[in-house]
């Protein structure tokens, strides 16, 4: 076990949680955009660390780092029978 893990698991027991699935076209890498850069002084603002993060080792939101690791930390949060299959009704004006 990693030495930080037990303060981390403490920090994310210690409040709310809101887990979601993002998914579309470049999902991971348009989300970590958005999320911005692990240590939110790296992050430029308009970025949710950027605008709301203070500390690195408080870490606001997590954004996985490859279709993989999403596929494995979706696995930890949700069954497969409670992610809702849906198609939005812009899709034909965002996806070819």
């Amino acid at each position: 076990m990693k030495l930080f893990f037990p303060k981390l698991v403490n920090f994310l027991s210690s409040g709310p949680v809101v887990a979601m699935v993002w998914e579309g076209k470049s999902v991971v890498k348009y989300g970590r955009t958005m999320i911005g850069a692990t240590n939110p002084l790296a992050s430029p603002p308009g970025t949710i660390r950027g605008d709301y993060g203070i500390d690195t080792g408080r870490n606001i939101i997590h954004g996985s780092d490859s279709v993989e690791s999403a596929q494995r930390e979706i696995a930890l949060w949700f069954k497969a029978e409670e992610l809702a299959d849906y198609t939005p009704s812009t899709a034909a004006w965002v996806y070819e």
